[in-house]
């Protein structure tokens, strides 16, 4: 190649990669300023119908909250509620939960003010936490009753370690109801108490449902358009089924509808995930269905009965925050498995173990991922050996092929007993390269589900200019280095014998490197590094081979 052609291919070079980052600074959505949407009533002043409420839930807790008698007002206003792990936003027309922010965990990290919003009803988005009573005398079944709060802002402060807020309701029996939402410290987890004092002269009967609403709005953690993407859907945990998916086109076909006892129901999405946990000593009605372009979600227990001037509670628990496995498996049996790994979740599930460790010992998720990739290759040191062997052999061979190819010329038959011949008698087998490769692909696709899946990546630092391991690069460095491995990975591999094979494979390192280009970087510092200790591996086995078979030549 002249010298003309050297600096054309180099400039090309980059002038293209110069391009592509102006297009990642004036198109990619991960660097944009996130706009925040205040939540707001979706009924307005309006006595709005319940959706359908009929099918939805409740359950006994185990130590009913005492709470003192309270003078209430009502104000309308919707209620804030701020924690040091979550910012909820309550709306008094149902008591339910209409907006949560995490401000520990970020919108964009560039923009340290805005925290990452979860659940939102607004004119962009609608996801949101219903609950309420149903039955013979619910509260909830022509209408959504509008409760009465002390005040519209509840905050917990320095040294408090528990926040509750109260809603109080008198229904058209005399009863007096109180919904209760308790906040804990460090906690995603909101505990909801029904109060229910029959002051009636009748029996008192009511059934308590919670559910989540969502529209099929996009997921708001969504990086990529290329390659897989993590389920966004509801979920249901069953006796049967300890993990069942039930997402929207299900939900389209027909309405999901099973008993079971204890379990939960959840709405998942890229690191985040809402759940309803109702009472573990009851058996619930979980089901699906769409109302106004709405998939919801939801569960209705086993009815309350109070007698004339008897008082009772049923509770449920929710949660709204970051797919956490120790946090989630504490909650609630196989709420852990929200963190959905596919099929292969029996390799990827102890190489998040692998890695978690590894990063309690650096105290870098990046550094971790290193050493799980180098923990990987060392268990797949042989079958990769294997594999390079077979290669190497076919490397070194290929001169000789090269000149059986020119004495038999267009000759197949005898060209290929030959080519069989010279595979026999250096015990070459061109097969053999492939199979341990086929044993590595599943392991493979496990770590990168494991680290699509892990909140604890969002965000993360590595070195220099990688501050989130969870996006792309945005100088593409990674992904670049990734696609030279590739080109030097070809050089040690035999060439293809069909010329349309081989340009082929030289094609390969260009278009792997451009769907790189969008994927996390803590990925693609897996590819790479995994990349650099195959070359080393092969270097090592590829100049053993040839080695050994040029002395024997002698």
């Amino acid at each position: 190649m002249d010298i003309q052609r050297i600096i054309l291919i180099a400039g090309i070079t980059i002038i293209s990669y110069l391009l592509v980052l102006q297009w990642q600074q004036d198109y990619s959505s991960t660097t944009s300023t996130p706009k925040p949407n205040k939540s707001v009533s979706a009924y307005q002043a309006e006595p709005i119908k319940a959706d359908s409420i009929t099918e939805f839930v409740s359950v006994m807790p185990d130590n009913p909250i005492d709470i003192a008698q309270v003078e209430t007002t009502i104000t309308g206003d919707l209620i804030e509620v701020i924690t040091d792990t979550l910012k909820v936003v309550i709306d008094p027309r149902g008591g339910d939960i209409i907006h949560v922010d995490l401000p520990k965990y970020l919108a964009n990290i560039d923009n340290p003010d805005i925290p990452f919003t979860l659940l939102e009803q607004n004119s962009e988005r609608t996801y949101v936490a219903q609950s309420g009573l149903t039955g013979k005398n619910g509260t909830d079944i022509k209408a959504r009753p509008m409760y009465q709060a002390t005040q519209s802002k509840f905050e917990l402060e320095d040294g408090q370690d528990q926040l509750q807020v109260v809603m109080s309701l008198s229904d058209v029996t005399g009863s007096k109801i109180r919904k209760v939402y308790t906040f804990d410290r460090n906690s995603y987890l909101i505990n909801l108490t029904y109060m229910v004092d029959n002051q009636g002269k009748s029996p008192w009967s009511a059934n308590l449902f919670g559910q989540i609403k969502r529209d099929r709005s996009d997921d708001p953690n969504k990086t990529t358009d290329m390659g897989m993407s993590a389920y966004l859907g509801p979920a249901f945990s069953l006796a049967e089924d300890k993990y069942l998916r039930y997402d929207f086109g299900d939900m389209e076909n027909t309405n999901f509808k099973r008993q079971a006892p204890a379990g939960w129901v959840a709405m998942l999405q890229h690191y985040f995930v809402s759940a309803w946990i109702p009472s573990p000593n009851a058996t619930h009605t979980y089901s699906t269905r769409i109302s106004q372009g709405n998939y919801i979600a939801g569960f209705v227990s086993p009815s309350l009965n109070l007698a004339p001037g008897e008082s009772g509670s049923v509770s449920a628990k929710f949660y709204a925050g970051p797919k956490i496995q120790d946090t989630l498996k504490a909650i609630a049996p196989n709420l852990n498995l929200v963190v959905d790994y596919g099929w292969l979740w029996w390799i990827a599930q102890p190489l998040f173990v692998l890695m978690k460790a590894m990063h309690d010992l650096v105290n870098n998720w990046g550094v971790a991922i290193l050493l799980v990739t180098l923990c990987v290759k060392a268990i797949f040191f042989y079958p990769s050996a294997i594999s390079y062997r077979s290669m190497a052999k076919m490397r070194a061979l290929a001169p000789e092929i090269t000149k059986l190819k020119e004495r038999f010329g267009d000759d197949r038959q005898k060209m290929s007993q030959a080519v069989m011949e010279l595979y026999k008698r250096e015990k070459a087998n061109p097969i053999s390269g492939c199979f341990p490769i086929l044993i590595q692909m599943p392991v493979f696709l496990g770590l990168y589900w494991m680290l699509m899946e892990s909140v604890e990546l969002r965000h993360a630092p590595f070195f220099l200019w990688i501050n989130d391991l969870s996006v792309m690069d945005p100088y593409f460095v990674l992904p670049l280095i990734m696609g030279g491995s590739m080109f030097v990975q070809q050089l040690l591999n035999p060439t293809p014998p069909d010329p349309m094979q081989a340009k082929i494979m030289k094609m390969l390192p260009v278009v792997f490197t451009i769907f790189f280009l969008w994927f996390p970087s803590g990925l693609v510092l897996y590819w790479v590094c995994n990349n650099i200790l195959s070359i080393a591996q092969q270097y090592v086995i590829t100049r053993r081979i040839e080695a050994a078979m040029n002395k024997s030549k002698y």
